[in-house]
């Protein structure tokens, strides 16, 4: 006769494990809606999909700030292509911050690491550096009244990928305007 102890003494901490780890994966909070994840899927050139992150940030400060009246009419009007404004508390919507900036970090990465030359990346690291300047003076005086562990956190991980943007957009060349000349008839 066969026994199993062995192997269940063997397989079933790994099995409890992944279950953990699994359950632990589930309950992770997602940084973008549903729809703002199909926005992103549907927007295939990387400066349109630069504008769908900088929206969704652009969001989450509306949600953190709380939305005035003169945002009401705009608001609802997003909502019904972009769903309705993420809720949280301040860590989440912080951290969503940070996450969506990582995510839209890595796509001009993935471009860039295919095509160093794309025109495309100069033109979505600026529109991206434009958007951390604005969020960066809106979540410096939040950031002094952070007072949970999470809080902190998510405060830490914005300025880390803030500050990687910032240093990438020092190392493009000089923004080429296209100056057309008026000619009197």
């Amino acid at each position: 006769m066969i026994t199993y102890r062995p192997f269940v003494r063997l397989v079933l901490p790994f099995v409890t494990l992944c279950f953990i780890a699994t359950t632990t994966a589930a309950q992770a909070r997602e940084h973008l809606t549903p729809q703002e994840i199909e926005l992103v899927k549907e927007a295939q050139m990387l400066d349109k999909r630069i504008d769908v992150f900088v929206h969704a940030i652009e969001r989450r400060l509306i949600a953190l700030n709380g939305s005035s009246a003169a945002n009401a009419k705009q608001l609802k009007k997003d909502s019904e292509k972009w769903g309705e404004l993420p809720a949280g508390s301040r860590a989440d919507l912080v951290g969503d911050l940070a996450r969506i900036l990582d995510e839209a970090i890595t796509n001009i990465d993935d471009v860039s690491s295919r095509d160093e030359r794309n025109p495309l990346i100069p033109k979505a690291l600026r529109r991206l550096v434009q958007t951390v300047n604005t969020v960066q003076a809106q979540l410096t005086p939040l950031k002094d009244q952070a007072k949970t562990e999470a809080e902190i956190a998510s405060f830490e991980l914005w300025a880390e990928d803030a500050k990687s943007v910032l240093e990438a957009v020092k190392k493009l060349p000089p923004e080429i305007t296209d100056k057309k000349t008026k000619v009197k008839q």
